[in-house]
């Protein structure tokens, strides 16, 4: 949303580009990477520095928790979220989160 958002006031082309690959980790890790690309007027530098702060916000109608929640949540299952310049009109969002290890067979669990 906040992608499509971004991009409401651009004349010409807008190109919202969501994307999910495997990327490799150290060891046996495994990762997930997603990232949401747009092509909108980016993001200042003043306001970059706060896009995680919980109730900071831009908009007239928001309350500054989406970015913030988006974080924590990410975080809270072993992954990390930034984001960065879309060369050479945008910004990009990307988190990581471990592929998950498949369980082992109940059978197989010592008591």
């Amino acid at each position: 949303r906040n992608g499509l958002q971004a991009m409401a006031g651009r004349r010409g082309e807008r190109l919202l580009t969501i994307a999910a690959e495997r990327v490799g980790g150290e060891g046996p890790r495994q990762w997930v990477a997603f990232s949401v690309a747009d092509t909108g007027e980016g993001i200042a530098p003043e306001v970059a520095e706060q896009l995680f702060t919980p109730f900071f916000t831009t908009k007239a109608e928001g309350m500054g928790l989406g970015l913030s929640l988006c974080r924590t949540v990410v975080e809270q299952h072993g992954g990390a979220l930034d984001h960065a310049p879309n060369t050479p009109h945008g910004t990009v969002f990307r988190f990581t989160l471990p592929v998950a290890v498949p369980a082992r067979n109940i059978d197989e669990i010592a008591v």
